[in-house]
Order: structure tokens, then C-alpha cells, then sequence
């Protein structure tokens, strides 16, 4: 697999503390272009959290936004999978040749096909310590807000959210219960995140619900020849065409939009 590197004139990089130069990535781009929301969180996160954290990148994706995280175990990889990989950009540590976690190395495969991941670094670097301090700035820096569902008391979650602060850009947290998830609850005693209550409603506030295609509609985005469609979907075809779905011409089925 080739890997790239491009100066992406993102202007989000401009927040951090040492702008890089370039970036080296695989996959879609044009996921840069959408709205984003970066969502950290702890590597052992309780089953709520887990839960809830797919629900978030779901309902997130399903209004057209891009979920920013970082490729790692725990409440990382449910943000990924939530959103599902075609709407998922995963910033790395280390160089892209390098699957690491190597736990989530099909999911990272996924991205690489179905969406983006990025990385600071060329093939062949092995991530280190300062280069997860790096990751975590630039997963914070492409979002419009940082989502913190679960973390530790000197987490590098919590980091993240000293980025955030830096940055400007709102904090918020999935609400816990006491002596849980410490770190997030230490962000709302000290006022310096909002909580998540209803899912639905926030996610609301960054696209609008984009209905899925059915099969039917799909299929005929296609241009199908007529036989091909009648033999799929029978009669449904000549309805369609009466309802002005549909013309039939030249023995080919046009989706009239």
C-alpha cells in the first residue's frame, strides 16, 4: 500500500501548539470537508460507556458528520465502529505501515479503505510516548468540540481536554455515576464541561438526520437494465415507473430525481 503526504492547509491545525508541515494519510480526504466531532475516552471503558459511546458516533454520523478519534482500544474503537468507517478519521502515533493497536488492526484496515487516518509521522515510526501527546493535539485540534465519555484523573483523556481549552472549543461528557469515570466528573464540578442527556438532541445541533436509502432506491441509483431490475424486483419496477419513480428507456431503468 502507498502511503501520501500533503500539506492539507487545514485551517483547524492552525490551533495547535507546533503546526505540522504535512501530514501523511490514507483514504478519503473529503472527510476533512464535513463537520467534525472528536470523541476520547478511556482504553478500559465500564459497558455504559461503550454503549453509549456507539450510540453518540451512530447517531453523529447519521446527520453527516465526521467522528475524529484515535485508533485506540476501548471507547476509540466504539467511536469508530458507531460511526461506521466510510464516516470515521482515525489520527495514529505511529507511521501508517504500522497497524497499532494491533487488536484493531482490521478496523484500521477498514478506515483505510472506507475512510481516513492520518498520522504526523512517516512509515516506519514506532509510536513513543510524545508521539501519543502529538496524536491526542491533533485529534482535539479537527473537532469542533471534544466528547470525553470516560476517563481517569491524569488520563491522557484529560489531556486532551486541556487541549481543548487551549483551543477554545467546547468540552462535553456522558454523565456518570459517583466515584466513576472520575476525570470526566472533575470536568463538571469544575465547570469546564457540559453533559450528554439526550444523544439525540445533541447530535442535533451539528447536521440533520440524513434518512438511509432502501435497496430498492440503491439499486436503481445504478441505472439497471430493465431485465436485470424485473428479475430483482418483479413488478415493483413497472409501479415505480407509473409513480414517476422511474423511466424505462432504451431498456435501462433512469431514477428520475
Amino acid at each position: 500500500m502507498s502511503f501520501k503526504s500533503v500539506d492539507f492547509g487545514i485551517k483547524e491545525l492552525g490551533l495547535m501548539e507546533k503546526k505540522p508541515k504535512k501530514l501523511w494519510y490514507i483514504g478519503d480526504k473529503k472527510l476533512l470537508n464535513r463537520r467534525k466531532i472528536s470523541i476520547v475516552g478511556s482504553r478500559r471503558p465500564s459497558a455504559y460507556s461503550r454503549d453509549f459511546t456507539f450510540k453518540l458516533a451512530k447517531e453523529l454520523a447519521k446527520r453527516g458528520v465526521a467522528v475524529v478519534s484515535g485508533a485506540a482500544m476501548g471507547i476509540d474503537a466504539m467511536a469508530h465502529r458507531g460511526a461506521k468507517a466510510e464516516n470515521t478519521i482515525a489520527v495514529v502515533a505511529n507511521g501508517l505501515d504500522i497497524k497499532y493497536p494491533a487488536v484493531n488492526r482490521s478496523l484500521i484496515e477498514e478506515i483505510e479503505k472506507q475512510g481516513l487516518v492520518l498520522s504526523f509521522f512517516e512509515p516506519g515510526f514506532k509510536a513513543t510516548k510524545w508521539s501519543f501527546v502529538l496524536r491526542n493535539e491533533l485529534v482535539v485540534a479537527l473537532g469542533e468540540v471534544l466528547v470525553v465519555c470516560e476517563a481517569n484523573l491524569n488520563s491522557g483523556s484529560l489531556r486532551s481536554a486541556e487541549f481543548a481549552l487551549k483551543m477554545g472549543k467546547e468540552i462535553y461528557v456522558l454523565p456518570h455515576r459517583l466515584n466513576e469515570s472520575l476525570g470526566t466528573n472533575e470536568l463538571l464540578k469544575n465547570g469546564l464541561a457540559k453533559p450528554i442527556y439526550d444523544i439525540e438532541q445533541f447530535a442535533n445541533r451539528f447536521g440533520t438526520l440524513i434518512e438511509e436509502k432502501d435497496e430498492f432506491i440503491l439499486f436503481l441509483e445504478q441505472s439497471p437494465t430493465l431485465q436485470e431490475a424485473v428479475l430483482k424486483f418483479g413488478d415493483k419496477i413497472y409501479e415505480a415507473e407509473l409513480e414517476g419513480v422511474i423511466s424505462i428507456k432504451n431498456g435501462k431503468c433512469i431514477l428520475l430525481k
